[in-house]
């Protein structure tokens, strides 16, 4: 069947201006739409080529001087978790992750705005309203999910939620062959629990459950402190020019 103009995705590059990962460089980006009912299966194939969803676009790199921006993703059956991450497991082990569907809440929008203001006050989401937080978790045309997660109350076992505050969220993407965390925050004021790594061990485990292989972490970019920390998640795979290769440490 010859597929028709209207299917084939159209490309548009964004012009230079001043990379958030790298001081002094500047960053361009090409990004197509994720719309309509091919929406699900593009993302999966664009997010294999090393595309990152935001709302209903898709974009990756394309800077003319830098490659420093590298996908990466956890193969799930590979991982083998350090004594730093079992740490990280027992520490939270209060918490339970429900997934549920991509509706905002005042209660989340809260934690965002703490999350924002205590770690990310200068960076290019600050000012993001209660609008622009329901646009983020809604305009999906593909499968997105937001995991919730909150202390184990008495019928967790029963019903696989948990109770009280909000303690953090992840917005996720289902891909055919993983999962996607597009974006996660959590309460700013409990170092200790170390709530960034447990979400991606969180995430690791849901997707072995689902039959899953892959955890998408997004860019790791090589010099930038603030994503250094996808480094320690081993064994890895970091998509290069050839396909995606696979670093043990």
């Amino acid at each position: 069947m010859t597929e028709h103009p209207r299917d084939t995705p159209q490309f548009y590059l964004t012009a230079p201006s001043p990379c958030p990962y790298l001081p002094g460089r500047e960053e361009r980006k090409v990004f197509t739409h994720l719309v309509g009912e091919r929406a699900g299966h593009l993302n999966d194939v664009l997010t294999h080529g090393g595309f990152r969803r935001s709302q209903s676009i898709a974009y990756r790199p394309a800077c003319e001087f830098c490659r420093a921006c590298v996908s990466v993703r956890i193969p799930v059956a590979d991982f083998r978790e350090t004594r730093g991450f079992r740490r990280v497991r027992k520490e939270n082990d209060d918490l339970i992750g429900d997934m549920r569907g991509p509706v905002p809440t005042a209660e989340q929008y809260s934690l965002f705005r703490a999350y924002l203001d205590s770690r990310h006050s200068d960076g290019g989401m600050a000012d993001m309203t209660v609008l622009d937080y329901a646009m983020m978790v809604e305009d999906s045309h593909v499968r997105t999910r937001l995991i919730e997660y909150r202390r184990r109350g008495p019928d967790t076992a029963i019903n696989g939620r948990g109770q009280g505050p909000l303690h953090a969220v992840a917005l996720t993407d289902i891909l055919a062959d993983g999962l996607s965390m597009v974006y996660s925050f959590y309460e700013p004021d409990a170092p200790a629990r170390s709530l960034g790594t447990f979400l991606i061990l969180d995430h690791v485990s849901k997707a072995r459950e689902m039959g899953l292989p892959y955890v998408y972490l997004g860019y790791w970019v090589d010099g930038s402190p603030k994503m250094d920390y996808k480094r320690r998640f081993m064994p890895q795979e970091r998509l290069a020019p050839h396909g995606w290769q696979r670093v043990d440490e």
